[in-house]
């Protein structure tokens, strides 16, 4: 299980309103007692600042408003000695404009670094259709006329992977990242790293499907030639025991995800289908069931996502209020039981809803370029909430404001508040946990899945067991057949006797069967 720490929101140790590296290490015991095996790290380099630190100036060093490459270290080091393992984020689709490289592409043409980009001659229109991820033409001019190309913020241009340049230099990185004993890397935008070598329009604009992008988007995502990097980098990794790779894949179709994970690859590619799936029985089913076949047909294990740091809270998403957050503690328990690994957002386990942020406020480009149109990631990225004073103990007394506004009932989810009391959701999550290592049935079998009316049942068959999870996503209770024990359930209201459970309405059960 895999804890994912947008670091900048988790723990401010020097109060200046930024979490850092000394205050996440500060709260290894708490992933610890939680139960967690892993801790991915959002970006922690320095950055241009124009996208939640997705725009990196520079790959082997640490923003100072995070600490240093020593604290890093020690956090390495801490963490290991709780069980903890390290994972950092890499973003290889592209740098800052503020990287050295591009500075010296504006400065002088004709430079080597120019190569490194996609550079297009001045001209009265953008080289082709693209659009950016967050709004508008992927192209902008240089002050000297030319395009260039960013599928995300002007201030992110995309590199080059053509020029053999880029890969030397990313390989240099992971080298300098391994040595310092990190256990892996997630890989931002892992699909997209070549674009179309003529660099043709896209049959139509961007427009992905629910699932992610599709035949729409031919040009810019996807090209065969990305296969060869993850060879590349698995061939590093596998020089250091114990690490791995995990890629962040948006494509519609999952079996083509699924090949990014293939036995030379990467180890991993995370499947978002439950994060997108509506809350209904055949979604669900729909999701898992082709997440399995797709990852089954290379010899992967499915990495499982209900939330992340661009994608509004379960407790929102499924309804919000009380409905939102019976759904949300159903649907972790669905994750949490089925095979494969289990990705965890920091604040999922608290059930925080989506936090309104006002528009003054906001730091997300997707909600800046959109002239206020799309509401941004802004809200599923307020700071942790750790206990119920005024500043919810994200930051020492006496600090300044924190960099997003805290809410003012934020408290009211609190880990010390959550952390005694049975029956709250992180009680359930650490539960959750601790029976899924208990059982490995859950992490490891050999998955069924079947839909009832509006009941979803998987059921996971181990080598010593077999368990089940069912949920009831209806508005009635549902009766379901129980020859074994009940280990957990979602609800207190789920009740058993006599070989049959009472499901309530949007609750979720763990069954062992005799």
């Amino acid at each position: 299980m895999v804890y994912q720490v947008y670091l900048r929101s988790f723990a401010d140790s020097n109060g200046d309103g930024i979490g850092d590296l000394a205050g996440l290490r500060a709260r290894l015991p708490y992933l610890a007692w939680l139960g967690v095996d892993a801790l991915w790290i959002n970006p922690h380099y320095p950055s241009g600042g124009a996208d939640g630190g997705y725009d990196v100036v520079d790959y082997r060093a640490v923003d100072p408003d995070y600490g240093d490459v020593a604290d890093l270290e020690a956090l390495v080091d801490d963490a290991r000695r709780v069980g903890l393992r390290v994972v950092l984020d890499v973003v290889p689709n592209h740098t800052s404009d503020q990287h050295r490289w591009f500075q010296a592409a504006l400065a002088d043409p004709d430079c080597p670094e120019a190569g490194r980009y996609h550079f297009a001659p001045p001209s009265e229109e953008p080289p082709n259709n693209w659009q950016s991820l967050f709004g508008g033409p992927a192209w902008s001019r240089t002050p000297d006329g030319r395009w260039y190309l960013h599928l995300f913020a002007p201030e992110q241009p995309d590199l080059n992977w053509r020029d053999p340049e880029v890969a030397a230099d990313f390989e240099q990185t992971l080298r300098f990242w391994l040595d310092r004993g990190v256990s892996g890397f997630r890989v931002d935008v892992a699909y997209g790293l070549y674009k179309d070598a003529a660099l043709r329009d896209n049959p139509g604009f961007y427009a992905p499907t629910l699932f992610g992008h599709g035949p729409e988007q031919a040009m810019t995502w996807n090209q065969p030639e990305v296969h060869d990097v993850w060879r590349r980098w698995r061939s590093i990794c596998d020089e250091y025991p114990d690490t791995m790779l995990v890629g962040e894949v948006c494509l519609a179709d999952l079996d083509q995800v699924a090949l990014y994970s293939r036995p030379d690859e990467m180890h991993q590619a995370l499947s978002f289908r439950l994060l997108k799936s509506a809350w209904d029985p055949a979604s669900f089913a729909a999701a898992i069931s082709s997440a399995l076949d797709a990852f089954g047909t290379v010899g992967a294990p499915v990495s499982w996502v209900l939330g992340n740091h661009d994608k509004e809270r379960q407790v929102t998403r499924f309804g919000g209020g009380a409905l939102g957050r019976a759904r949300a503690r159903a649907a972790a328990l669905l994750m949490l039981a089925l095979p494969g690994s289990a990705y965890l957002y920091a604040g999922e386990e608290l059930g925080l809803p989506q936090a309104a942020v006002a528009d003054e406020a906001k730091r997300d480009p997707i909600f800046l370029r959109s002239g206020g149109a799309r509401a941004g990631r802004d809200g599923c990225r307020i700071p942790m909430p750790w206990n119920a004073t005024d500043g919810v103990g994200f930051s020492p007394d006496g600090a300044a404001e924190p960099w997003l506004p805290i809410p003012a009932d934020w408290g009211r989810y609190a880990v010390s508040r959550q952390a005694g009391r049975n029956g709250s959701t992180l009680q359930l999550y650490r539960r959750a946990l601790a029976l899924r290592k208990a059982h490995p049935a859950f992490a490891t079998g050999t998955a069924t899945v079947t839909t009832n009316g509006d009941v979803l049942t998987v059921r996971c068959a181990g080598e010593e067991e077999t368990v089940r999870c069912v949920v009831n996503m209806g508005a009635e209770t549902a009766l379901v057949s129980c020859s074994g024990t009940v280990l957990l359930s979602s609800s207190r209201r789920v009740h058993s006797a006599g070989g049959t459970v009472a499901l309530p309405p949007n609750s979720a059960v763990w069954l062992v069967e005799d």
